[in-house]
């Protein structure tokens, strides 16, 4: 079988080789520099102490062209990885032949270019030939042998995935046994590596590391075909979201989604405040998934509803994380996951970062600001953060507290002598969603409207939170306050919140913070860098929000944020939206 194909997107010719190397990106749109060449010393010694750097590559699961489908011969026994000569080929192939005989045989040719002499020989003894990019690592793992004339990039990888690997140089009596030591020293002295998103020098690891993370997301969406119920002004960013080799179609109506879906073989996402009507129905009927989609935790500078993109989401198979009536790939990864210490020692630096960069959902804060709170010393101070009354947090998750001023009521019944701030959700205040409360209504039961600066700035300044639902209290409990919860949020039921609500059964093990903050924040979002537009791990991301330069308002930005102004100022009849405090 002879394919000439190319990966979509990727280059065939030689001084792309080098960059489509044993440790090469995906073929993301625009250059990605992450690996390159360099010379080695001829004196140099061969490195010992291989198997933990190969060790990792295997758990990342890269390496090669690890995006990519697998060959179609994946019985091939022998993988023959061609040099860019001609004649060498051609003398290598022969060799092979003659050692192995009738066993399957798959040429590997990153040069192309061959004349129709050496692919006829090919194809006249059953041997298949590809200049496309492939995944090999499924064949290297069962066994099939490498066969080339140096330490290629293919008997790099051949070594790394322990398969036998032949090296056998022009002129050579024989073939010599690849030595992991050589990869090794070719790995760690003959590559330099570069973190993607700032073109800084890194180390071998990290880069691997960046491969792992960009490996994950192209492996969930392969399983997405077609997206619908997404806002126009999303659909750019949600589309580099969910790329594979393909991006994914956008479709209005529920039925086209499921009849494309079908199609294609895959599934639907679909935006979970926008679902369809007689969508789950259809998709049932014809055997296609949901995926529901959301925005992450970490989102951007500024709110979705002035229209500005998410640089996170969350892609959710099983619901959704604040809906506490079905489990969640959330709920699960806590319920079922397990963390290395390496994983909590990254949340634990992740923590600190968010903390210290005084980061929420929608960005870094203005500095300096701290809150004015008339609490006198030593008195509690509970910060009661609004939520948007239509939310689906609050419609699937409040359970007997039906609404801000009932949290309010419920909050000062409990805690008479505490100073109880009240911070208006930012979408509400803008006048983009529903749920605010005059302010009368609110000094009836609060002593202080907190508006004016970061959602981070009032929890700082607090002792407690108590909410419904709010991401407000996970923010709580990275800066190590007292949560309490009347609802039933992602992060109730753990062990780390006062709990108002029934318990839910499923949750039934105890989480420390790191490994709350490790399934939360690292391994169920996704992030994309708003710079490079690659993606990324929420580390980059936290790096961008500092950055004002990035987020300035748009023009249609600009205008909703007019919008939602007057909206608010017609809404509340001129009512006081200072802040307001009573003793």
């Amino acid at each position: 079988m002879i394919s000439r194909d190319s990966f979509p997107g990727a280059s065939t010719d030689a001084a792309n080789t080098v960059q489509a190397a044993w440790l090469s990106p995906p073929p993301f749109r625009g250059a990605v520099r992450l690996a390159e060449p360099c010379e080695i010393s001829p004196t140099l010694p061969p490195r010992s102490g291989w198997e933990a750097l190969f060790a990792h590559i295997r758990r990342e699961r890269v390496g090669g062209a690890f995006w990519a489908a697998p060959p179609e011969c994946r019985t091939a026994r022998h993988i023959v990885s061609f040099p860019q000569s001609e004649s060498e080929a051609r003398q290598l192939w022969h060799r092979v032949c003659a050692r192995v005989g009738d066993e399957p045989k798959l040429a590997i040719d990153h040069f192309g270019g061959r004349g129709d002499d050496l692919l006829r020989e090919i194809a006249e003894v059953g041997g298949h030939y590809l200049t496309r990019k492939t995944d090999l690592r499924d064949m290297l793992l069962q066994g099939a042998s490498v066969w080339s004339t140096a330490t290629d990039n293919c008997a790099v990888l051949g070594l790394i995935y322990g398969a036998p690997v032949n090296v056998w140089p022009d002129g050579s009596n024989g073939p010599e046994r690849g030595d992991p030591r050589h990869a090794h020293t070719i790995i760690l002295d003959g590559t330099r590596y570069f973190c993607p998103f700032t073109g800084q020098a890194t180390d071998a690891a990290t880069a691997i590391g960046f491969l792992g993370n960009w490996r994950r997301m192209i492996d969930a969406n392969r399983h997405v075909a077609v997206c619908v119920g997404m806002s126009w002004w999303k659909r750019a960013r949600l589309a580099k979201f969910l790329s594979n080799e393909e991006r994914p179609l956008f479709r209005r109506s529920a039925y086209s989604a499921v009849a494309t879906a079908a199609r294609r073989h895959g599934d639907i996402a679909v935006w979970s405040s926008r679902v369809p009507s007689r969508l789950r129905r259809y998709a049932d009927r014809h055997g296609v998934g949901i995926q529901l989609v959301e925005d992450g935790f970490i989102r951007s500078v500024g709110l979705g509803s002035d229209l500005l993109p998410p640089s996170s989401i969350v892609v959710d198979a099983h619901g959704m994380y604040f809906d506490p009536s079905q489990p969640s790939d959330l709920e699960i990864l806590l319920t079922s996951g397990n963390f290395t210490p390496e994983d909590r020692d990254r949340a634990r630096r992740l923590i600190d970062l968010l903390v210290s960069s005084k980061i929420s959902k929608y960005g870094a804060g203005p500095a300096p600001y701290a809150p004015h709170i008339g609490a006198r010393p030593g008195q509690v101070t509970i910060l009661v953060p609004g939520q948007v009354a239509d939310d689906l947090s609050i419609r699937l998750g409040a359970k007997d507290i039906d609404g801000n001023l009932s949290l309010l009521k419920r909050v000062r019944q409990e805690n008479h002598d505490a100073w109880i701030v009240y911070r208006p959700h930012p979408d509400v205040d803008a006048g983009h969603r529903q749920g605010a409360i005059p302010d009368d209504e609110i000094l009836q039961y609060a002593n202080q409207i907190g508006r004016g600066g970061t959602i981070t700035a009032w929890i700082e300044a607090s002792s407690e939170i108590h909410t419904i639902t709010s991401l407000a209290g996970f923010e709580g409990l990275l800066r190590e306050r007292r949560v309490v919860t009347y609802g039933q949020p992602f992060y109730a039921g753990w062990g780390l919140t006062v709990d108002r609500a029934p318990r839910i059964p499923r949750r039934n093990r105890s989480r420390n913070l790191e490994e709350l903050v490790a399934a939360t924040l690292i391994f169920y979002p996704r992030y994309l860098d708003p710079v490079t537009e690659l993606p990324c791990g929420p580390e980059i991301l936290v790096s961008r929000l500092n950055n004002p330069d990035l987020w300035r308002p748009s023009l249609t930005m600009r205008v909703r944020r007019l919008q939602g102004r007057v909206r608010r100022y017609v809404a509340m009849h001129f009512g006081v939206w200072q802040t307001s405090s009573r003793s």
